[in-house]
């Protein structure tokens, strides 16, 4: 076993050394291979971590060069992560953003595929286009930052708004119990959702903020195959106009009148 992870620490340190560097030239010495990369000295590595590296699929090699495989970028990100996070990250699509949280804007490492929209985002049309524009995925993930920070999730069902009739003023669990970025959180999402209007925003609740799929969303509301995705990239850009409403070039409104005229009060 402790064989196994020597080698293991050699191929990273193999491929850390060629990955990203075109073809390398390579001398065979005593100590095993010597690979030449300009503005470096020269290092070795045994000839079995070479071997074990080409056998693995991660590097290609001939008699004067070796170079990295595609496949050698995934391996090295694996081997640099936490053992329990290893398997983990192959099935992500990480990215580091910059977003506002509670009005301090800060790093954040997100999965591009835990939620649906992640999958949508790279889905084409014929044209080779995206088929949901960056707008409306944006305004998806601000609803679906909204519904979170509003902690409507526990307990939403059908209805987008907090049902807070039941509660006593002060009780536990009433509005007195949510802070002041929750409850205006909660005022956003019940706005956008009555922009998009009744007959859209239960298709951007159950995607955005529910993270349903789009074959579930069809099954539970019967629609036919492959109409959710149209359906909620208009929900979507409704709701991409009511975050970013257009701005008409000229809002000055004139009128003449004769000589003697005075408007009339409504």
């Amino acid at each position: 076993m402790s064989e196994a992870i020597s080698k293991n620490k050699d191929i990273v340190r193999l491929l850390r050394h060629i990955t990203g560097r075109g073809r390398l030239p390579v001398e065979m010495t005593a100590a095993g291979v010597s690979i030449h990369r300009e503005g470096a000295p020269a290092r070795q590595f045994p000839q079995a971590v070479v071997e074990q590296a080409v056998a693995l699929g991660l590097v290609a090699r001939d008699e004067t060069g070796i170079r990295a495989t595609v496949e050698a970028p995934a391996f090295l990100r694996r081997a640099m992560l936490a053992p329990e996070e290893a398997f983990q990250e192959q099935h992500r699509l990480s990215e580091t953003v910059n977003t506002t949280i509670d009005g301090i804007r800060q790093s954040v490492r997100i999965n591009r595929l835990e939620s649906p929209l992640g999958g949508l985002a790279r889905l084409k049309e014929k044209s080779g286009q995206a088929f949901m524009p960056p707008e409306a995925l944006a305004a998806g993930e601000k609803l679906h930052a909204d519904f979170t920070r509003g902690q409507l999730q526990p307990r939403l069902t059908m209805s987008y708004e907090p049902l807070l009739s039941s509660k006593t003023r002060g009780g536990a669990g009433g509005i007195a119990d949510l802070c002041d970025t929750a409850v205006a959180a909660r005022g956003r999402v019940a706005r956008a959702m009555e922009a998009v209007g009744p007959e859209l925003c239960g298709v951007a609740l159950d995607v955005c903020c529910f993270e349903k799929g789009l074959e579930r969303v069809e099954r539970e509301r019967q629609w036919p195959a492959r109409s959710a995705k149209l359906m909620l990239r208009t929900a979507l850009m409704a709701l991409a106009r009511h975050y970013a409403p257009q701005r008409s070039g000229d809002r000055r409104n004139h009128s003449w009148g004769a000589e003697g005229y005075r408007p009339e009060m409504s």
